[in-house]
């Protein structure tokens, strides 16, 4: 499964990067018989926020778009970070995704379709899932995004 993650997010222009480190007392994925619930991953890549600010502020809705779809790469990767079990395959099942609005914006739905688009371009029906899109006023290190996944395994 991860070399198919790799490759498919390679053809899209994404690098599955290794799991980032939590950034407090807590683990980047568990799992819970064959569920797997991963923390709130912000949009990193190479290590550094790809933005920082309030989305319909400092950051537009578009680039808030593309930071969603970098939190659910980084997602994916803390999910292959539990490897050590064999699994076939697996199913998005939900994503709950947090957005720091300027006041008056409301487009936190659409920011969060970068993530849930991503996430059907990998992996077609299975990446089909339920969604939360929570507007917030703040979030760790004024990252304009945070997104977090539970997803089924699939037997091996």
């Amino acid at each position: 499964m991860e070399s198919y993650l790799r490759e498919r997010l390679a053809e899209l222009g994404y690098e599955l990067p290794p799991v980032p480190e939590p950034a407090g007392s807590y683990v980047p994925a568990v799992r819970a018989g064959g569920l797997v619930f991963t923390a709130g991953q912000l949009p990193l890549r190479h290590g550094e926020l790809l933005y920082t600010g309030k989305v319909g502020g400092a950051v537009t809705p578009g680039e808030a778009r593309e930071a969603a779809a970098f939190c659910a790469v980084n997602a994916l990767s803390a999910v292959l970070s539990l490897g050590d079990e064999a699994y076939g395959g697996i199913r998005v099942v939900k994503v709950v995704g947090y957005v720091a609005s300027a006041q008056g914006f409301s487009g936190q739905p659409q920011v969060l379709n970068g993530a849930s688009e991503l996430l059907g371009e990998v992996l077609g029906g299975a990446g089909v899932h339920a969604r939360s899109a929570v507007g917030v006023a703040e979030l760790p290190f004024d990252a304009p995004v945070e997104v977090e996944l539970v997803v089924e395994l699939s037997p091996g």
